[in-house]
C-alpha cells in the first residue's frame, strides 16, 4: 500500500504539472502552434491551417481530461466513497481516448519527420484502444486486478506527447541531430517506453501470487 501511495503522489504531481503546461502552451502561450509547425516541412498533404488547428484544440482538450480522468480513477479514496462515480469517470477516460485516437488519426498524416513518424503515431493509435477495451474487458469480468494492470497500460499513453518531445529534446539539443530525425527517435523511443514502463509498474505494485495479465 506504501507503495501505492507513493506512486500515485508522483503520478499526481507529474499529471497536474503536465496538463496545466498543455493548456497554457496551446490554449494561452501558442494557439496558433507556430513554434511547432515551424518544425513541419516537406509535407506530401498540403495543411489546411484552420482546420487543423481546431482538430489539435479538441485533441489537446480531450488528451487533458483522459489524462484528469484517469489519475482521478487511480485513488482507491475516490472509489471507496464512490463506485458509482468511479465507473462513470472510467467512461469519461474511455471516450475521452477514442476522441485523442480520432484526432491524432487526422493529424498523423502530417507528422513531423513524415512517413515514418505518421506509421509510429498510426501504431500508438492502434496499441492505446486496445489496452483500454482491454481494462473496460477486464471489468466486465469482475477482475478487478487485471482491470488495474490495463488501466496501468491504457493510462501511460497519456504521457505521450510528454515523451516524444523529452526524448526529441534530448537528441536534438543534446547530441546535435536535426529536429526532424530527433522526433522520429522520439515517437519510437516513447512506444518503448510506454510498453516497458507500466509493466515496470505492475511488478512492483504486485502483491505475492498475484499474477500478472
Amino acid at each position: 500500500m506504501k507503495k501505492q501511495r507513493t506512486l500515485f503522489r508522483l503520478l499526481t504531481v507529474i499529471s497536474i504539472l503536465f496538463i496545466v503546461y498543455a493548456l497554457v502552451k496551446n490554449y494561452m502561450i501558442d494557439p496558433g502552434a507556430a513554434g511547432f509547425l515551424s518544425r513541419k516541412t516537406g509535407l506530401r498533404r498540403e495543411l489546411n491551417l484552420p482546420v487543423w488547428l481546431n482538430v489539435m484544440y479538441i485533441h489537446v482538450g480531450f488528451a487533458c481530461i483522459a489524462m484528469a480522468s484517469g489519475l482521478l480513477n487511480f485513488s482507491n479514496r475516490i472509489f471507496e466513497k464512490s463506485r458509482r462515480f468511479h465507473r462513470i469517470n472510467g467512461y469519461v477516460y474511455i471516450v475521452s481516448v477514442l476522441v485523442v485516437v480520432l484526432t491524432s488519426g487526422y493529424m498523423a498524416p502530417y507528422a513531423t519527420g513524415g512517413r515514418i513518424s505518421s506509421i509510429g503515431f498510426n501504431l500508438l493509435n492502434m496499441i492505446w484502444p486496445i489496452a483500454t477495451i482491454m481494462a473496460l474487458v477486464q471489468i466486465k469480468k469482475k477482475q478487478m486486478i487485471r482491470h488495474r494492470n490495463w488501466m496501468i497500460r491504457s493510462y501511460a499513453f497519456c504521457f505521450t506527447n510528454m515523451f516524444i518531445h523529452l526524448i526529441t529534446t534530448l537528441f536534438h539539443q543534446g547530441f546535435g541531430l536535426v529536429y526532424a530525425t530527433s522526433y522520429i527517435i522520439g515517437v519510437y523511443g516513447s512506444i518503448v517506453l510506454l510498453l516497458v514502463i507500466p509493466e515496470m509498474i505492475i511488478r512492483t505494485l504486485r502483491q505475492p501470487g498475484e499474477k500478472i495479465a
